[in-house]
């Protein structure tokens, strides 16, 4: 951004003093006097501060804990706690299981190169269903955006997570990714289950054109669901111009960043679920919480040059397979 400095010249006119009143010679003149900066109270600042961030907290309080919220995150607590009992929700990066060239083809293949939902009758069915490969050319400028039941600490922990992932997936996959203030094409949502009812007029405007499946889908989120990602292209274009997640605020902390997690990788391009993926986030069965090894060579195989939107799997096989050799012995 070029950052122009425009400068104003201003002219008047003067009041002469009448002719018969002595002018004090030029060297007497007082120095005109400089205006003094109103001094801050920080103080009454750091009251202000602390009154707001008390009445942001307590409509927060009062916006999470309706019967829908409380439910809703007394069960997914149950969920994660479950989960991490039976070993499930790993944190470390799969390193310890081992990977082929033809093992990692086969699995992107089953990841990006298929749908993880059918439109059908202007609903959406989930079964996987083969696709063209799919991927941003712009850059990806995330925004957030959270209900009013998201207390102030937990989105300064929202958005210090999204902000250091989204740098680890510009690092991984080499296209530019990462926050913004400002309009965003990949819009995430942090909304609980009474703000997340009434989200439609809110979808419609952030993505206009939004088929009225997906506003359901998004709207009606079974609690099974703990997150998901739609993206867009312009008409049957191969290539990315528009996303939008949506993620439970009721989640507890390690189901909360896999879903952000799986869902800003999924809204890169790598679309479905596959039971056959391991070690991966992209795979039903919930072992790993966060973006592995495996994962991330997925996504260095997406944006590589080598590879366009719009391949098919026969066009892309090949080619997939040379990447992901080259990879594997860069690592050995």
């Amino acid at each position: 951004m070029v950052s122009v400095t425009l400068l104003a010249a201003l002219a008047g006119c003067a009041a002469q003093p009448p002719a018969d009143v002595p002018q004090p010679p030029l060297g007497d003149q007082p120095p005109a006097a400089r205006p003094e900066r109103p001094k801050v109270d920080q103080a009454a600042l750091r009251r202000e501060r602390a009154d707001h961030a008390r009445q942001a907290a307590a409509t927060a309080e009062l916006a999470a804990n309706t019967p829908a919220s409380r439910n809703m995150r007394d069960y997914l607590a149950g969920v994660e706690q479950a989960l991490i009992s039976r070993g499930r929700l790993r944190s470390d990066d799969g390193s310890d299981i081992a990977l082929t060239p033809e093992r990692l083809t086969d699995d992107f293949v089953d990841v990006a190169l298929h749908d993880e939902y059918l439109r059908q009758g202007g609903k959406l069915i989930s079964r996987p269903t083969p696709a063209p490969l799919r991927r941003w050319q712009v850059p990806v400028a995330i925004r957030l955006e959270f209900g009013a039941s998201v207390a102030p600490g937990q989105r300064t922990r929202d958005r210090a997570d999204i902000s250091g992932y989204a740098a680890r997936l510009q690092r991984v996959s080499g296209h530019p990714v990462g926050l913004t203030a400002a309009t965003g094409n990949f819009n995430v949502l942090i909304l609980s289950e009474d703000e997340r009812r009434a989200i439609g007029p809110r979808l419609a405007a952030l993505v206009p054109g939004i088929p009225d499946g997906d506003i359901a889908a998004l709207r009606d989120l079974s609690p099974q669901n703990y997150c998901t990602v739609f993206a867009y292209s312009n008409g049957n274009s191969p290539v990315y111009s528009q996303a939008v997640a949506l993620i439970r605020a009721e989640l507890p902390p390690r189901l909360r960043l896999s879903c952000v997690h799986e869902e800003l990788a999924q809204g890169m391009g790598l679309a479905n679920d596959s039971p056959r993926a391991r070690p991966s986030i992209f795979n039903d069965d919930e072992e790993f919480a966060l973006l592995t090894r495996h994962d991330e060579l997925l996504l260095k195989i997406l944006y590589d040059p080598r590879l366009r939107p719009g391949m098919t799997e026969a066009e892309a096989r090949p080619i997939v397979l040379q990447i992901a050799r080259e990879l594997l012995a860069t690592e050995a």
